[in-house]
């Protein structure tokens, strides 16, 4: 199947807002569905500040894929349908440090 050049240019602009510092990271702590405020936000994604964090927020919200209501901060439907396919980063990465450890262990 072939990628057209809308879909590579849609695919590299999603990617450069998720490799922004932490963007990730955002998105990924707000994954279990409920509002968290922005001290839990900062706290759920650790070592973040409160600058680097104002933007992010900013960012993902221009970009449609987290909101803010009364309770919080939550992903938006958008937002829920990234992170559902994101959701194979973890069984991936599970595997992969298992890999990187035997490495490790053999050298």
């Amino acid at each position: 199947m072939r990628t057209s050049t809308k879909e590579t240019a849609a695919t590299y602009q999603l990617l450069a807002l998720l490799e922004a510092r932490y963007a990730i990271r955002v998105l990924w702590a707000l994954r279990d569905g409920h509002p968290q405020t922005f001290r839990l936000l900062q706290d759920s994604v650790g070592g973040i500040t409160p600058n680097t964090l104002n933007t992010r927020i900013k960012e993902l919200r221009e970009a449609g894929l987290m909101q803010h209501n009364g309770d919080g901060y939550s992903v938006t439907a958008s937002g829920a349908d990234l992170l559902k396919r994101l959701n194979d980063l973890q069984a991936f990465a599970a595997k992969w440090v298992a890999v990187q450890a035997k490495k490790k262990q053999g050298s």
